[in-house]
């Protein structure tokens, strides 16, 4: 006997409160609900309801095992609903958000090409680099490039974010490479700053991943303005791939450290929820990351 039909028939049952609602709802005779359940308790080993020609009563067993189908039944027609709507058609606005410089850089570009693709579809891009509350700004989805701490957030991973450190082939000409974490002390590093607190720079080092203050003549909260006085020999930056790897890939830059590279925070979609998601933002978030997916793309022009 089909194993999911006596799932189904044993929460049906619950939720009717007799055997014969359950049968009259399903258009079959009540002696075939008796044995779908009699068959399930038998496969199971445990008696889930008490049965009386009157009503019926769940065991503790019964009521734990209730839970557990209910939920398994409703991740099923999520599921199930996710694979129609995929055929369907995305129609609606879109209110998204993106860090300022990777907004500009890998999200903005890409948005001509999906509106292309989904031409119901419409979007409002807001770039800048504060931590937006979803809800309360009504954001349909936030790019973020960091560890996700609110539990209320889901969270679709886009790509993986590498963080290196990288000079200009004439400052390298001029300073030579860092060999090793402690040889940083030695040259001119560009740090960012927040709030006027020098960041430090992440490595891994002995197994262990250190954070390592760094010093220089220039220092700056923009991250973009780094990435400009490296590209002029200034000193050495600490940047995301998804910034620097076009200069690495055409030599205006060159990274260093390699060895020593902590893992970076990763590149994530997230949305205040999963069930129900219009249909508008799951085929953006699956165009994102087929777009971030394709071999080289961090280190296309």
């Amino acid at each position: 006997m089909d194993q999911f039909k006596q799932i189904s028939t044993f929460v049906e049952v619950a939720a009717k409160g007799s055997l014969s609602a359950a049968a009259r709802a399903e258009g079959i005779a009540p002696a075939m609900i008796g044995r779908r359940l009699d068959a399930l308790e038998e496969r199971l080993g445990v008696k889930l309801l008490q049965r009386t020609t009157r009503k019926i009563a769940l065991t503790n067993e019964g009521e734990a095992f209730l839970e557990d189908c209910q939920r398994i039944l409703s991740d099923l027609e999520n599921a199930e609903s996710a694979v129609s709507e995929r055929s369907a058609h995305a129609s609606g606005h879109l209110l998204i958000s993106a860090p300022a410089g990777f907004g500009r850089q890998h999200v903005a570009p890409l948005m001509p090409s999906f509106l292309t693709e989904h031409r119901d579809v419409t979007l409002t891009l807001n770039l800048n680099d504060r931590v937006v509350d979803l809800i309360g700004e009504g954001i349909d989805v936030a790019i973020r490039i960091a560890s996700l701490t609110d539990s209320s957030l889901i969270g679709a991973k886009l790509a993986d974010n590498k963080r290196i450190v990288v000079a200009s082939p004439a400052y390298i000409k001029r300073h030579g490479k860092p060999l090793s974490v402690d040889d940083l002390q030695k040259h001119n590093c560009l740090a960012i700053s927040s709030e006027g607190s020098q960041r430090g720079w992440s490595f891994r080092q002995n197994g262990k991943i250190v954070t390592v203050r760094v010093a220089g003549n220039m220092v700056c909260n923009d991250g973009q303005v780094l990435h400009d006085w490296a590209l002029a020999g200034k000193g050495l930056a600490w940047r995301s791939m998804w910034e620097v790897g076009s200069e690495i890939e055409s030599g205006k830059l060159v990274s260093v450290l390699d060895e020593f590279a902590a893992p970076g925070n990763d590149i994530y979609a997230v949305f205040a929820q999963r069930r129900h998601l219009p249909l508008r933002i799951r085929v953006f978030v699956d165009f994102l990351r087929h777009a971030y997916a394709q071999p080289d793309y961090w280190r296309q022009g």
